[in-house]
């Protein structure tokens, strides 16, 4: 199986100065990104979130898969070279062995988060930010129907709790 930054490989590169913005949260998305050289910085509701350096990491898929806006802001700290899939949502829907790695990713992403919202609900046994990590882990395990079911940031936070 092809590996993303494999796949990628035959769609166009493209270079972003450092400080340029590839991706800008609240706007519509629909290009994959697979980074091939430099450093992204990631930021999301004016909180920065992660920093991407790792050749063939895939940018810009939660906006792709959910068909929605843009969750965060993308920049380049540095020079970064990536290579673009355009409208990747129909490529997806064509290779099945991008979206199965694309899959592969999310999933693992969703894994490395409840671990950690596990190990803060432990951690915080008996204190009032509790609430916010049970309701966290609630919604990341949401039961859905034969359809997707959207869980909206607004379920996450009760104003009765404080949180």
């Amino acid at each position: 199986m092809l590996s993303p930054a494999e796949i990628a490989a035959k769609h166009t590169a493209r270079l972003f100065r450092a400080g340029e913005t590839l991706i800008t949260q609240g706007l519509e998305g629909g290009d994959l990104y697979v980074l091939t050289e430099g450093r992204l910085g990631v930021e999301r509701d004016g909180v920065r979130i992660a920093t991407i350096s790792n050749p063939g990491a895939v940018i810009g898929e939660m906006a792709v898969v959910l068909g929605t806006a843009s969750t965060a802001t993308v920049k380049a700290e540095t020079d970064v070279r990536v290579q673009v899939i355009a409208d990747a949502r129909q490529v997806l829907q064509a290779d099945p062995a991008l979206t199965f790695q694309i899959a592969w990713l999310i999933a693992q992403r969703l894994d490395a988060t409840s671990a950690y919202l596990v190990k803060l609900t432990k951690e915080s046994a008996g204190k009032p930010e509790l609430g916010i990590f049970g309701k966290l882990l609630a919604a990341l395990h949401a039961p859905t129907d034969a359809e997707y079911v959207a869980v909206g940031r607004g379920d996450l936070f009760d104003k009765s709790s404080g949180v």
